[in-house]
């Protein structure tokens, strides 16, 4: 459960914010809609694989400049 103080003075909206912001780190809408369907693991290696590549490329682009 997400628990969010609200301070002295600090309007709701502010808080509404920070409360949005901490459940969109925990990560929950993404998981519920990864749920909804089945994946299967070689794809989902796949993807992670495809993933790696990418960032490595970013990276080694970065350095080299």
């Amino acid at each position: 459960m997400i628990i969010i103080p609200v301070k002295e003075g600090e309007s709701i909206d502010r808080a509404l914010k920070r409360y949005k912001r901490k459940y969109e780190k925990t990560g929950v809408v993404k998981e519920l809609r990864a749920r909804q369907q089945f994946t299967k693991p070689s794809v989902i290696k796949r993807a992670q694989h495809m993933k790696a590549i990418y960032v490595q490329k970013l990276r080694d682009a970065e350095q080299n400049m």
